[in-house]
């Protein structure tokens, strides 16, 4: 998956969404938040705006699409 395809959104709006598809907080500690899923477990830091990369790599952890994280947001 290409970094430009992702959608440009912040660590919050990325719990969320994450949050729509069945994750579930399990902690915070400073400005990075784990959330788990069954056994998907993905860290999101709680930035203003995730970097391509960090997001793909979020994705990657929780095992969901762009695709699907779009419909979610």
């Amino acid at each position: 998956m290409s970094p430009s395809a992702l959608p440009r959104v912040s660590g919050a709006e990325v719990v969320k969404a994450l949050g729509k598809l069945g994750f579930q907080v399990v902690s915070t500690r400073g400005s990075h938040c784990k959330l788990r899923s069954g056994s998907a477990v993905a860290i999101v830091p709680l930035h203003k705006e995730l970097a391509a990369g960090t997001l793909a790599s979020v994705l990657r952890q929780t095992g969901i699409t762009a695709k699907e994280l779009k419909a979610a947001l």
